[in-house]
């Protein structure tokens, strides 16, 4: 059972938290957001959907550069809760990072209050549940991350309004009996129940435009395992922002948007006053499923959208959506949370300092399917790791658990974690030894795509890397028996997850961590220049019960 500490007033605790760390005059964003059931129909099935203030999707987490976000959680399931942001980098504080093992689970009938600042990031991200495949019930909600309007030019005019449009897969079986077959091993269907858009199927939702205005369309694929293409009927979409970087500006007419990636795009209302479909279909699947959702003109009087939804492409052609890929750069001369330009920042320049290739794999453990990573299927300790190095509690891990590489071993299970340094300059590859497409992310950074391709990644490989504009993101695909390559600054201390965002391999292991140095109880090298220390209304749960 997890131990609460006393917490200190709310005013005490920010500046307790603000010490050191933000100036006093960087606003503050405060949200209170209650957690809890609500029986809704997103299709055609009633089901128990997790709420967050009674709305599904979730309430805008709305911030700026430099604003500290402060996000009281209150709990009114039956089970543990987290939140996770993905894609928002929590410098120098992966104590609210979200995930399993850095944070102690908000009890149920507890609550628990978010400290963080939002600081070098702009962008278009979105926040979910982490624990016991909660997801699959919802509880996930739209985060923008605004830049400073009066020092920074956005590079992409001034759209008239924006919207957010959250799209994923959807099963309609209660997600307590979904995590059933998950506990024997057996991963989920491929095929989902329907795709949502906003929290509803097909033909619930609705986006007014006016004729000749632009808007700025921000879509997060928030499901669970299935890759998307997103279309409009007869509109061209101008990609303009991936996960908090401006890319190079360039029309599509369709984009996929692979499971827990996240995109800008500018769409024009330039077409005759009338209604047009929007469309989100499963990708990579015999059997399509579409969500679909209406854009409307003001002033059309008519009724709904005419004809059929547009196709996309081939939804079996791998090679469409790795070119797609393939043309998503950083735009070099665009400022972004600071006004130097992005390609100030010569990523191409940088020593190489560690080398990691992640292969993910399935296998047979005590008589159960896994997935691995490296041969090392993640099994959760008793105390969350970040508790258990700050307070140095003896046998919960060992960075000796994953090698660097895949050497061969028989497949087991451990609690992955990789020792990385400080500053170092990281390269690491995703290798998929598997027949379906996989997506990755890494919390508490955002990383340069430099690579992708089919096939086993050897060092070859490295000649066809893009070394001058390679998009930064967090969040990334890797084709079925391919690889794709990363590079990235480990500038941010703390314990961070590296995790399959398929909800259900990473239920089923195919996750790690990166143990970036990170301050200890009592350390002497320990700064708060680095990171933030532990804060003052942490959860101690495991064995750190008692630790203060």
């Amino acid at each position: 059972m997890a131990s609460l500490r006393q917490s200190a007033p709310a005013l005490l605790l920010l500046l307790g938290f603000l010490t050191g760390s933000v100036l006093a005059d960087d606003p503050l964003r405060t949200y209170d957001w209650t957690v809890s059931y609500s029986l809704l129909s997103p299709l055609d099935l009633e089901k128990m959907v997790i709420v967050i203030n009674g709305q599904f999707p979730g309430p805008l987490l709305s911030v700026s550069t430099n604003d500290v976000a402060s996000v009281t959680v209150r709990n009114n399931l039956t089970e543990p809760f987290l939140l996770t942001w993905n894609g928002i980098q929590m410098r120098r504080n992966s104590w609210q990072d979200g995930a399993q093992e850095t944070n102690c689970a908000i009890p149920a009938g507890g609550s628990w209050t978010y400290h963080f600042q939002v600081k070098d990031q702009i962008g278009s991200f979105f926040y979910y549940p982490t624990l016991l495949l909660q997801k699959a019930a919802g509880g996930y909600g739209a985060i923008r991350v605004n830049n400073r309007g009066d020092v920074v030019n956005l590079p992409l005019g001034c759209p008239c309004d924006e919207f957010d449009v959250l799209i994923g897969d959807w099963y309609n079986t209660d997600y307590r009996e979904l995590r059933l077959p998950l506990q024997l091993g057996l991963p989920l269907s491929y095929q989902p129940d329907g795709v949502l858009i906003n929290g509803v199927g097909p033909y619930q939702t609705n986006f007014l435009f006016k004729p000749g205005a632009a808007y700025r369309l921000r879509i997060s694929n928030v499901g669970l395992k299935a890759s998307l293409n997103f279309r409009i009927q007869s509109h061209r979409m101008l990609l303009v922002e991936t996960e908090g970087s401006y890319t190079v500006q360039r029309q599509y007419e369709s984009l996929d948007v692979h499971v827990g990636q996240s995109y800008s795009v500018i769409v024009r209302a330039d077409q005759p006053l009338g209604a047009y479909f929007m469309v989100a279909s499963t990708r990579f699947l015999d059997d399509e499923v579409w969500g679909v959702a209406t854009v409307r003109y003001s002033g059309f009087s008519g009724g709904p959208s005419s004809g059929h939804p547009p196709p996309g492409p081939d939804p079996l052609d791998y090679f469409f959506s790795m070119h797609q890929a393939r043309t998503i750069r950083w735009n070099l001369s665009a400022e972004a949370a600071r006004p130097n330009p992005q390609g100030s920042f010569q990523y191409g320049l940088i020593r190489e300092t560690r080398f990691l290739l992640l292969e993910n794999d399935r296998a047979n453990l005590d008589g159960l399917p896994r997935y691995t990573v490296n041969g090392v299927s993640f099994l959760h300790p008793d105390t969350p790791l970040k508790l258990a190095d700050y307070f140095q509690i003896d046998d919960v891990f060992s960075p000796a658990a994953i090698p660097d590489v895949p050497d061969g071993r028989s497949p087991s299970s451990g609690t992955s974690v990789i020792d990385v340094p400080y500053r170092g300059y990281v390269h690491i590859v995703f290798q998929n030894s598997e027949d379906v497409i996989q997506s990755w992310h890494i919390d508490g950074y955002n990383f340069f795509v430099v690579g992708m391709d089919v096939g086993a990644w050897n060092e070859s490989k490295r000649d066809s890397y893009n070394m001058v504009d390679a998009v930064s993101r967090s969040t990334v695909q890797v084709y079925p028996q391919g690889w794709t390559a990363v590079m990235t600054e480990l500038d941010n201390q703390g314990m961070w997850n590296i995790r399959s965002q398929m909800a259900d391999r990473q239920f089923l292991g195919q996750e790690l961590y990166l143990r970036v140095n990170g301050t200890r109880k009592g350390a002497p090298t320990a700064s708060e220049r680095d990171e933030l220390p532990l804060p003052g209304n942490a959860i101690l749960c495991g064995r750190a019960i008692g630790m203060l």
